[in-house]
């Protein structure tokens, strides 16, 4: 039992992490991400390949972050032309793009064979005491970002973001340029979900391309939505809710023991299903949004 919350909590706690990202894009400034997988999967095969060559881990979760930012560059100037549907339908083409290289690419990713053999932190340790550092360090991350993600929100640079997501017209009118703020925190966004992604490959052990698919986007987003758009806090406690909500659903077939194992499959969806619309319809603006407004 021990093993199996350590191991939900380390789920828990990446998901945090790629939620912050989202909510760094989208809840301060208005950046509508639906291909953040694609940086998710960046940092995951950066770091993979790195460590795998003998890297140190703490190296190949670095240059993930790296790699997460350098590839939002074009995206981010991209980002500053185009109206938010537009760039979400970008930010969506771009996920497969990369989905696609990572299958195709064998040379480098070892396509649908997947790269196996990345290293896990601590490796030398007993499976409990492993998976309890493996915790920590996920932990100190949470930390990080969330660090990151108060000072943006509190500070005067951060002030401007929410300018630009609620008014980028009068950001202009005052002499700011909105274009070089969405291009840099596209980019720190985008650093997170690679390191959320390369922590993922670590605690896995590998990686392939059909792990990288649009639902791994719209967790982020519905932990985000969830929890309470542009709110660290609601970034939070939606990951902690949404991941509950589909690892509990498991414990259905104990209270519907005449349901076979194929049909639960789809109860356990129609399950959660059911749960995210309430939430939503009853609290709209989040769990720890404004409870002012409805």
């Amino acid at each position: 039992m021990t093993s199996y919350l350590l191991a939900i909590a380390i789920q828990v706690g990446i998901l945090m992490i790629l939620t912050l990202s989202l909510s760094i894009q989208y809840g301060m400034t208005g950046l509508i991400n639906f291909g953040l997988v694609a940086f998710y999967a960046l940092g995951a095969y950066a770091s993979g390949l790195l460590t795998v060559a003998g890297w140190p881990i703490a190296a190949g979760i670095g240059v993930a972050a790296l790699v997460g930012s350098l590839a939002s560059l074009p995206l981010g100037f991209i980002a500053v032309r185009l109206k938010a549907e537009y760039l979400a339908i970008v930010t969506l083409g771009f996920a497969e793009l990369v989905r696609l290289v990572a299958l195709n690419e064998q040379w480098l990713t070892r396509g649908t064979t997947g790269l196996g053999g990345i290293p896990r932190p601590f490796q030398d340790q007993p499976p409990i005491v492993q998976a309890a550092l493996f915790l920590a360090v996920v932990v100190f991350l949470i930390v990080v970002f969330v660090l990151v993600s108060r000072r943006l929100t509190v500070s005067p640079y951060g002030r401007i973001l929410a300018s630009i997501r609620d008014n980028e017209a009068a950001v202009n009118a005052i002499g700011k340029n909105p274009s070089r703020f969405k291009i840099q925190i596209f980019a720190i966004g985008s650093a997170a979900g690679a390191v959320a992604g390369a922590l993922q490959a670590h605690y896995i052990g590998y990686v392939s391309p059909d792990q990288f698919v649009a639902h791994v986007t719209f967790m982020a987003w519905m932990a985000m939505i969830l929890g309470g758009t542009g709110r660290v806090s609601g970034a939070l406690i939606g990951a902690f809710v949404i991941m509950l909500f589909f690892e509990g659903s498991r414990f259905l077939r104990d209270v519907m023991p005449w349901i076979s194992e194929v049909e639960m499959a789809s109860v356990r969806l129609a399950a959660v299903g059911l749960l995210l619309i309430l939430a939503t319809l009853y609290r709209p603006q989040g769990i720890v949004g404004d409870y002012s407004s409805r």
